[in-house]
């Protein structure tokens, strides 16, 4: 991380020191005073439930030093205090300050789904030859996305972020902080539609992200979007589209599946390379390739990319063979209807002599038509070769209804709760079966994988 003291903190935030040391150095930014660790800046946020100015006192136990926007005059502490105006602002100017610290390239990567596995594979695809920082877990909102900035790594060579957005406005922020060289956008769905309104909007929103890029920065679309495939031509900036179809410029040819792996060729214009991906999902082959594809237009070393990628490790969605019992599918971390479909296609792909079973959840935050998407899945699900729909929750009883409407020869079942769930699956499930565990992150289904694993 760069060096930063108090006195960099004031210039970057325009704050007023209070009392205390301005030469005091800053290790970290931290938030939660739980967490808070020796040399560390303690951020109170104010929350909708929660004001952080409250638990002040005991982050400077250990913390070095704290901002504050309550404390408006002289304070008798040893440490310093920092008066701002906006905590949640004053953080984002100190991203913002250190980002303006690092002269290599950033890739800024967004998009409805996908954004977390993207920025994994392109961080695994440039590591082959360069030192990449990446956004750790899911520090990718208006707070996240500045602890990000603040913890970089002044010895990377490259770094690649994750930004999301749930409402307008958002991306605005997270670009004037971020400042991307090169942009990439995975699709646009409708996750946070509650608040979007249209998928229109979600990619007006979503394109945003170029508004702070360089004056030579790139954009990456998803060319197997049809929403963001006919904006290339009207985004105003140099834009490469990437995917499966023929008319994108770095495509996916010869594709299909080994041993549970996806193969295919990466080309652009008379490049080609053969990949091997380690990863479940068709939708991870677009993924891969625009990390492929920005390490080109890098003019990086491709078989060292494509290499990395055949030991990538990323995914959260994890397959677990039980030995002499059955295979899960875990894919419990979240969920929105493009997420579950191209996970039912998942199960779909995956070759078995037993039963395949899919499990699926509510999903959330999906506005005023939520109990449409549903039945859309249901509609979708009703198309893929599978034996038996299991739902838990009450917004994933329109899936099931999707599937009957559908007159599908698939098995329907309804659960009440998780644990049923679970000692349904215990009773029926043999060794060749496979499972497909999805929903909501708030719909808890990682306790069925537990029970099962248990």
């Amino acid at each position: 991380m760069y060096r930063l003291t108090i006195k960099d903190i004031l210039e970057a935030t325009g704050g007023v020191l209070l009392c205390g040391d301005e030469n005091t150095e800053i290790k970290d930014v931290c938030i939660n005073s739980k967490e808070i660790k020796p040399g560390d800046l303690f951020v109170p946020i104010i929350g909708e439930r929660v004001d952080a100015h409250r638990f002040i006192e005991s982050a400077l136990h250990t913390g070095a030093a704290t901002l504050t926007s309550q404390h408006t005059d002289i304070v008798v502490s040893e440490k310093p205090f920092v008066y701002v105006s906006d905590t949640e602002k004053a953080l984002q100017d100190i991203g913002a300050y250190v980002r303006r610290k690092f002269k290599k390239p950033v890739i800024g990567v967004t998009g409805s789904v996908g954004k977390t596995t993207t920025r994994q594979m392109i961080a695994t695809a440039l590591s082959g030859c360069l030192n990449v920082y990446q956004t750790e877990g899911n520090l990718n909102s208006q707070i996240g996305v500045p602890l990000t900035l603040r913890r970089i790594d002044e010895n990377a060579e490259a770094a690649v972020l994750e930004m999301g957005i749930s409402e307008p406005g958002q991306m605005e922020i997270l670009s004037d902080m971020v400042k991307p060289d090169i942009c990439v956008v995975t699709m646009i769905g409708v996750a946070h539609i509650e608040f979007m309104k249209t998928r229109e909007n979600i990619r007006k929103e979503k394109l945003s992200i170029i508004n702070h890029m360089s004056p030579d920065g790139v954009l990456f679309l998803n060319g197997d979007d049809a929403l963001l495939a006919e904006v290339k031509g009207d985004t105003g900036v140099r834009t490469f589209t990437y995917g499966t179809g023929a008319d994108c410029d770095y495509r996916a040819e010869n594709l299909h599946m080994e041993d549970y792996q996806y193969v295919y060729d990466f080309v652009h214009g008379g490049t080609r390379v053969h990949v091997r991906l380690n990863a479940l999902g068709r939708h991870n082959v677009g993924n891969s390739l625009v990390g492929l594809a920005i390490a080109d237009y890098m003019g990086l070393d491709l078989e060292k990319a494509a290499a990395g990628l055949s030991e990538f490790k990323g995914l959260r969605q994890k397959l677990i063979r039980v030995p002499g019992k059955y295979t899960i599918i875990d894919d419990t971390y979240n969920a929105s209807p493009d997420s579950m479909k191209a996970s039912l296609d998942v199960l779909e792909d995956l070759e078995t002599t037993g039963k395949k079973i899919a499990v699926l959840g509510d999903m959330f935050e999906l506005g005023e038509n939520a109990e449409q998407y549903h039945y859309e899945v249901g509609k979708y699900v009703a198309t893929k070769k599978l034996d038996e729909l299991v739902v838990v929750g009450d917004l994933a009883q329109h899936i099931m209804q999707g599937v009957k409407d559908s007159n599908s020869d698939i098995n329907c079942y309804s659960f009440k709760d998780n644990g049923e769930v679970a000692l349904y699956l215990l009773s029926v499930m043999q060794p060749e079966d496979i499972v497909l565990i999805k929903g909501s992150n708030g719909m808890h289904l990682d306790e069925v994988v537990n029970n099962m694993l248990g």
